[in-house]
């Protein structure tokens, strides 16, 4: 869980108009209240009966900006230190109403609840503004709105069965992407875990990656270097003169019910497995973990996140003659034909898509960083677009439109300290798509649609459980990371 910002001074009352407070922003999946912002008012529909206006945010992935922006946003977080803004967040971002096109650049700052008055807001936007001009990027704007950045935390495991119906009952007890973990003395910190490696060529030890906070969770664990030394233990007939087309209905009908039937027989005969094989925590320990840095921030000249561990999975834990590697199960809760039309929703590329027809998503390759500061992906506006997909424990399956430019996350410790990071951030694809993600799915793999890998989530922001904006440490450089401890890992390889 991420720190809260500690409030100003009692007494600080605040004057933004309270249409605007709850309208501006309202649509993105937290519905955040807006405090200030600069730039041309949003249109607001007035009457009685007046519907508010929905709005989307959109990233942002080619823009003059993106050049300077690591030392232009130093500027801009160390003016809002100097006035005392306890900011959580600062994400460039545009804004559209639903389904339009966006609007200019504006620096999204997020700020603990109840924490900055209108007043201090305004200054602080003024004075974001003056560092903007003078950088030549006088049409950037500066909005402010309320935020909290949170760190979302027996048996063989059962093969994944394609084109069988009772697919995403089954998925959370098999080991595709997005498998469902927690440490077993504090069972309710929840994550999600990312990827599977190979230690290397030398050994058949199979590793699963995910993040430190899901692995060790803050609270319980001290921030320390986490090594592994010791080996643990380890109706049926028709009626006389029955009209034709009544018959079909209920011939169709009964084929149905007997489906139903049958469905409910197998249901019952998983639940008989899951209870027996599964009930006891002894039974779902699946690894112990072997690896786990400290979590650190603005860590090497990327200034990025690391916060991940590397768990030894249990080879009596994988069925291995059905496994399938890093594969993302799609499940059912998006069509082929949305989950296409999303990822792809430029006619040019569409018609070469393949989906896969086992509804599962093989892992292949790293988006590389200059792919996602400048995607070759077009949107339905002829605008650069980076779709990126999801499976994670809390929200499942997902889509979401990854950014080109970082943004800055701001966390407070008990005593005050600041630590202040980069992150690849991912928006809600839009108003009717809701949240990316959620706290629990934090560990999850996020990759585009050919299945490379985007980045690892780590966490996210918003007013309320819905997240307005996901936070990845991106894998390219990740991957770095773990190959200084483990020199040899690689990716597991694809499984046919």
């Amino acid at each position: 869980m991420g720190y809260l910002s500690p409030p100003l001074p009692s007494g600080i009352s605040r004057k933004t108009s309270p249409l605007s407070a709850f309208s501006d922003f309202y649509g993105l999946p937290s519905n955040p209240v807006s405090i200030y912002k600069t730039g041309d008012l949003w249109p607001v529909r007035q009457g009685p009966e007046a519907q508010r206006v929905l709005r989307e945010a959109r990233p942002i992935c080619q823009h003059p900006i993106q050049d300077v922006w690591p030392m232009l946003g130093k500027r801009i977080y160390e003016l809002l230190d100097s006035l005392g803004v306890q900011w959580s967040t600062i994400d460039p971002v545009r804004f559209a109403e639903e389904g339009k096109e966006a609007g200019p650049l504006y620096l999204w700052v997020g700020v603990a609840p109840r924490s900055l008055s209108f007043e201090h807001a305004r200054a602080a936007a003024d004075g974001c503004k003056e560092i903007l001009s003078n950088a030549h990027f006088p049409d950037a704007e500066v909005a402010f709105r309320e935020s909290i950045f949170t760190q979302s935390t027996g048996p063989r495991l059962l093969s994944h069965i394609p084109f069988d119906d009772h697919a995403a009952i089954r998925n959370p007890f098999t080991p595709t992407l997005g498998i469902q973990i927690a440490p077993r003395d504090t069972p309710y910190f929840e994550g999600t875990g990312a990827l599977y490696l190979r230690e290397s060529n030398q050994t058949d030890r199979a590793l699963v990656l995910t993040a430190r906070h899901v692995a060790l969770p803050p609270p319980v664990h001290p921030n320390k270097l986490y090594m592994r030394k010791t080996t643990s233990k380890r109706a049926d007939e028709a009626a006389e003169g029955e009209n034709p087309r009544l018959t079909a209905t209920r011939q169709e009908l009964q084929g149905k019910l007997a489906k139903a039937q049958t469905t409910i027989v197998d249901i019952d005969e998983f639940h008989s497995e899951i209870t027996k094989n599964w009930t006891l925590p002894s039974q779902r320990v699946i690894g112990h973990i072997l690896y786990a840095p400290p979590i650190s921030v603005s860590t090497g000249p990327k200034q990025f996140t690391e916060d991940w561990a590397v768990i030894n999975l249990y080879r009596e834990k994988i069925d291995w003659d059905g496994f399938r590697g890093n594969v993302v199960y799609l499940g059912n809760k998006i069509s082929v034909a949305d989950f296409v039309k999303k990822m792809h929703p430029h006619p040019e590329g569409r018609s070469s898509y393949q989906y896969p027809l086992d509804n599962l998503l093989q892992v292949k390759g790293v988006v590389p960083e200059e792919e996602i500061r400048n995607p070759k992906q077009l949107d339905g506006n002829e605008e650069e677009f980076l779709p990126v997909v999801k499976n994670g424990k809390t929200t499942g399956v997902t889509i979401g439109r990854g950014t080109g430019i970082e943004s800055f996350v701001r966390q407070y410790d008990n005593y005050g300290v600041k630590r202040t990071s980069m992150e690849i951030a991912v928006y809600p694809y839009s108003y009717r798509d809701g949240a990316f993600s959620a706290p629990g799915d934090s560990g999850s793999i996020v990759v585009d649609g050919q299945g490379r890998i985007v980045g690892l989530l780590t966490g996210g922001t918003g007013t309320s459980d819905s997240t307005d904006v996901t936070y990845l440490t991106p894998y390219f450089w990740l991957d770095e990371r773990v190959k200084e401890v483990f020199p040899n890992s690689y990716l597991y390889p694809i499984v046919y």
